[in-house]
């Protein structure tokens, strides 16, 4: 359980900043199609200022995408331990998708401007995975040595 613990919180963390760095550079993206010169300097402004300022609601709802996801993951794993890392990957990206995908029925809108596309959507999906992952590593048996 402590190691679950763990492993949990920098899951979720992995996944927000993955999470946000993708929504920014999604947005910046489209406004260069749009003919907005956006440089280095704006791209890293603008990914520290939505890191800090996003926290406060997004990483909060990740975390309780993660705290339903991947306890099915765990389950899971009891019936195809040889599928632990695709099963918590699994677990995240469902978690994230569902996530937005409930929001946007909830409330009528998209939470993060990225969801607003499938690419955006499965980008958002793909940092859930990548959180998955880190869960899988982190909370992994090791053997003892003595």
């Amino acid at each position: 359980m402590v190691r679950a613990l763990k492993a949990f919180f920098p899951a979720v963390l992995l996944a927000y900043l993955v999470a946000s760095v993708f929504a920014t550079q999604s947005n910046l993206g489209n406004l260069q199609m749009l003919g907005m010169d956006v440089g280095l300097a704006d791209r890293a402004g603008a990914t520290l200022h939505d890191l800090i300022c996003m926290a406060s609601s997004y990483l909060l709802l990740i975390l309780v995408a993660f705290v339903l996801g991947l306890p099915v993951a765990a389950g899971l794993t009891r019936l195809l331990p040889s599928q632990r890392a695709f099963l918590y990957a699994l677990a995240g990206f469902t978690a994230i998708v569902a996530l937005h995908l409930i929001m946007k029925a909830a409330l009528g809108v998209s939470g993060i401007a990225a969801t607003r596309t499938t690419a955006g959507l499965i980008g958002q999906g793909a940092a859930g995975a990548i959180g998955g992952l880190c869960f899988h590593w982190l909370s992994r048996s090791r053997p003892h040595v003595l």
